[in-house]
C-alpha cells in the first residue's frame, strides 16, 4: 500500500531525496505517486514534521 503524505507537510524537501523511485512531487504540501510507490517507508523515516504515513 502507497504511502500519503498528510496536511501537516510542510514542504521542506527531506523526502524527495530519500525516495529511490522518484515518486514524490514539490508543491504547497509534497504529493507521492501511488502507482510508484513501493511502499520503502524511507520518506517517512526522514519526515521532520511525522506527515507520510502509510496509506
Amino acid at each position: 500500500m502507497a504511502y500519503i503524505i498528510t496536511d501537516d507537510c510542510v514542504a521542506c524537501g527531506t523526502c524527495i531525496s530519500e525516495c529511490p523511485v522518484e515518486a514524490i512531487s514539490e508543491g504547497d504540501i509534497y504529493v507521492i505517486d501511488p502507482n510508484a510507490c513501493t511502499s520503502c517507508g524511507s520518506c517517512a523515516a526522514v519526515c521532520p514534521s511525522e506527515a507520510i504515513h502509510a496509506g
